[in-house]
């Protein structure tokens, strides 16, 4: 099952879509030989993992899943081969829901010609969840979810998916079992030597609860541009889902709803770390509270709502990843951090009932990880901006925000108009017109008004989804432009045509800022160049 790995690259390459499809379907006619639907699927899952890599580009405004995975089924249908029917199968039972609609009905419609189906087909459809598990390792930064499938009661097998919370809860990784007996001692064995508390440890959850932890995985791997998967993860990835879709779905009523970290909740458990022993000897006590609401925010937005989960992993990646790029950090609180987080280490450790040994590897983990973290922390001077305009810019202190935020209001201070623009507010929606009325009549000279203020309400929008970061896509565009050269002002403006022409419709707002990957054309910039005019 592994031919189909060398033509990966082929997906997004030069080959034409037809000389891809008939390799796809060359590589099918392994289905022919295959006797198990377990197998039939892994290996059906693998094809349709060919273009997976590829999953957000667009070829002509389409989509990859689209154009190639339907394009796939088309051609399939139109061979009338037992390998085009098997392939078809397989497509019916592991696709997307537009691809497994149209593989059904071509599927039917070579079967009523005469066409003989596999032997497995009949089986694809009879697949059946039965228990399922959460193994979660020593520190919980990772879960593995075991979940028991069988078709009507034969050939069980299980699917462990790995989740990796200190990759904002991406689905990483996914393998299947036929050993499933084998495979739960295992986990039961290793899980009664490394965890003290049964609720850490190996056991049994509800199909629907696996169901909703899987799904809200997959979607954060799916939604990443390049999310770090193993190596085969995009061979499994089909299988994945389709096993996801198996697991029954959650009661539509009488369920719990999870319960929200709100402000006051996350004030509760600062406090109570702030009163332990632990934090007794911080002598900043102000600065330990900012540590600890950073530590908190770290944990109910990127750790799945565990703030008090603490790990040599997790210690690591919000000393030199998140800190770094997202917070501006006072003098104060640099000098405060490594102890502030050494003393929630230990409380937290206290409260999870971790051994000394796992605590003190978390702060071995910290104290490593501080030279590096006063070397790569961000001074605002580096941004060539002064203390005062970071000020004005970040109000929420999201250090992560201050490039696309300076490159959305250039000019924040001097005269326009009689108004002292040092006094404006960024961050207030009147200020920002007369921000942008400045900026825009340093360019174009104070052209006359007629037409100006529809042209600033353009600018308004786009400074607004900038300064909020909405979509991400956009300023991952703007750099993708500015990085070929362009100027600024023809940025703005291509950046502004593509909000225009979306309409308000966010799925095609975010195709078209990924399309614009390469650069504005000569005539774009031709084009743009005479707007203000």
């Amino acid at each position: 099952m592994s031919p189909q790995s060398r033509r990966r690259s082929q997906a997004g390459g030069g080959a034409s879509p037809n000389a891809l499809f008939d390799e796809l379907l060359h590589a099918a006619r392994e289905l022919l030989a295959v006797r198990s639907p377990l197998d039939a699927e892994l290996l059906v899952s693998d094809l349709l993992g060919t273009w997976w890599p590829q999953r957000h580009h667009t070829i002509g405004g389409t989509g990859v899943e689209q154009l190639v995975g339907e394009g796939l089924v088309e051609y399939a249908a139109g061979q009338r081969s037992p390998a085009a029917l098997a392939l078809l199968s397989g497509i019916a039972c592991l696709g997307t829901s537009r691809q497994a609609a149209a593989a059904e009905q071509a599927a039917i419609t070579l079967i009523d010609a005469g066409v003989r189906a596999p032997g497995w087909a009949d089986h694809l459809g009879a697949v059946s969840s039965a228990e399922c598990y959460v193994n979660p390792d020593q520190w919980g930064d990772q879960d593995e979810v075991i979940c028991v499938f069988s078709y009507a009661g034969e050939e069980p097998h299980a699917l462990v998916s790995v989740i990796d919370y200190n990759q904002s809860g991406m689905l990483r990784d996914g393998w299947v079992s036929s050993q499933v007996g084998k495979l739960l001692d295992h986990c039961r064995r290793v899980s009664a030597r490394v965890s003290s508390r049964p609720e850490d440890g190996f056991r049994q959850i509800d199909p629907p609860q696996a169901r909703k932890m899987l799904q809200a995985a997959l979607a954060a791997t799916d939604e990443a541009e390049d999310p770090p998967v193993s190596d085969s993860f995009a061979a499994k990835h089909a299988f994945i889902r389709s096993r996801i879709r198996a697991l029954p779905p959650a009661p539509g009523r009488g369920s719990r709803p999870k319960r929200a970290w709100t402000t006051e909740r996350r004030a509760l458990i600062a406090a109570e770390f702030l009163a332990s022993d632990e934090a007794e000897e911080l002598s900043d006590r102000q600065a330990a509270s900012r540590i600890a609401d950073l530590i908190i925010a770290f944990g109910c937005d990127q750790d799945n709502g565990r703030p008090q989960r603490m790990s040599p992993a997790k210690v690591q990646n919000f000393m030199l990843t998140w800190l770094p790029r997202k917070v501006l950090l006072s003098v104060a609180d640099q000098n405060a951090m490594p102890h502030a987080v050494d003393a929630w280490i230990r409380w937290a450790g206290r409260k999870r009932e971790l051994s000394d040994a796992a605590v003190g590897q978390t702060l071995d983990v910290l104290f490593d990880s501080m030279a590096t973290f006063s070397r790569i922390y961000r001074d605002p001077a580096e941004f060539g901006l002064d203390e005062k305009l970071v000020a004005r810019l970040l109000p929420d202190s999201d250090l992560e925000a201050l490039p696309r935020r300076a490159f959305a209001f250039p000019i924040l201070e001097g005269k326009h108009g009689g108004v002292d623009l040092s006094k404006l507010d960024p961050a207030d929606p009147a200020d920002r017109r007369l921000l942008l009325g400045a900026d825009h009549d340093t360019r174009t000279g104070s052209p006359s008004a007629a037409g100006v203020g529809r042209h600033i309400d353009r600018h308004l929008a786009l400074a607004d989804r900038l300064w909020r970061g909405a979509p991400s896509a956009l300023w991952d565009a703007a750099q993708r432009l500015l990085d070929t050269g362009e100027d600024r002002h023809m940025v703005l403006h291509a950046l502004m045509d593509v909000l225009d022409a979306a309409g308000g419709d966010e799925t095609a707002l975010e195709v078209a800022l990924r399309e614009l990957a390469t650069g504005l054309t000569d005539d774009d910039i031709n084009g743009l160049g005479n707007m203000d005019s």
